[in-house]
């Protein structure tokens, strides 16, 4: 089990080596030039080379990536382009902000998806889990923007009930800040909901097929118990790499969510940093979703390792 905890701790850095590479090269061949977006038009040769210099611009690809590959590694995300402050203070605020958006929508979405699912797979084929279903196929099948703009529509312009852009501010109460992100933390539960229950109730029903499950059911168990103790317990492996999957959108996919309701986390200040050609800020955003995204799957890989007999004892899957 040792040796398949440090393969997937390897593969993560590896796979995090190449993602900051292709993020250095991607925001590298955006048109125009960052000295000229910055200076304006009217900029002088001598003021656009002075620029330049300042920036380390006229060093060549290679060293400018081995530069910023080493200041990320020494917690330094560089300096904004924008209004020349260190990009870690105006990031790590908006990063906060994300999480508590993201955590606001697990807490509710990862329990009742779970509850669900295992309640699909107990009563299969009943009108209750038809209609789950249906309803999570059509959920995880509208667009984050379409499902935002009919809560607003209906929450905000015709009940007036919930606010339609989610502002926050330091200070403010924790009441204030729930009423405030609703909507927002409603569409990321509505996806994150149906995903992960439509996956519970797959992986269920695939253990209820073996063999020791048709032995508890002739023993005269009932169908609850049996799924509760016999077929959840050996689906947890799969459940727990649908929950991280799950776990990632709701933090690296939450940028459409964010810029709907004009909530001021690590997504909007993605978008933010895009339009205004701050590339320093561009970069440092995408290698902390990157991050977020590596680390919460090699979690999942390392959980799921932990999980099951069969990789925790090789001999004995060997037997």
């Amino acid at each position: 089990m040792g040796t398949l905890i440090l393969q997937r701790l390897g593969l993560g850095l590896v796979t995090l080596v190449l993602v900051s590479v292709l993020v250095f090269a991607g925001t590298e061949l955006l048109p125009g030039d960052v000295a000229s977006s910055i200076l304006g038009q009217n900029a002088t040769p001598e003021s656009l080379a002075a620029l330049r210099t300042e920036l380390g611009l006229n060093a060549g690809p290679v060293a400018r990536y081995l530069s910023w590959a080493g200041g990320i590694l020494h917690g330094d995300l560089g300096q904004s382009l924008a209004n020349r402050q260190p990009v870690a203070g105006l990031l790590w605020p908006r990063f906060w902000n994300t999480m508590s958006l993201a955590a606001y929508a697990a807490v509710i979405a990862i329990p009742l998806a779970l509850v669900l699912g295992i309640a699909c797979a107990a009563f299969r084929g009943s009108f209750f889990d038809r209609a789950a279903n249906v309803i999570a196929l059509i959920t995880a099948s509208l667009p984050e923007y379409f499902l935002g703009l009919l809560l607003i529509l209906f929450f905000s312009v015709q009940t007036g009930l919930l606010p339609s852009l989610a502002d926050t501010w330091d200070g403010m109460g924790f009441g204030e800040w729930l009423k405030a992100t609703t909507l927002p933390m409603i569409v990321l539960v509505l996806v994150t909901v149906a995903q992960i229950m439509r996956m519970t109730r797959t992986t269920v029903l695939g253990v209820m097929d073996q063999p020791y499950i048709e032995t508890a059911f002739l023993k005269g168990m009932k169908n609850g118990r049996v799924v509760l103790r016999h077929a959840t317990p050996n689906a947890i492996g799969p459940i727990v790499n649908v929950v991280a999957f799950n776990l990632t959108y709701l933090i690296a996919g939450v940028v459409l969510v964010e810029a709907i309701f004009n909530y001021n986390g690590l997504g909007r200040f993605m978008v933010d940093a895009v339009s205004k050609r701050d590339l320093p800020m561009v970069q440092a955003a995408a290698m902390v979703f990157a991050s977020i995204y590596v680390g919460l799957n090699m979690l999942a890989d390392i959980l799921a390792i932990a999980l099951n007999p069969r990789l925790r004892h090789p001999r004995a899957k060997e037997a």
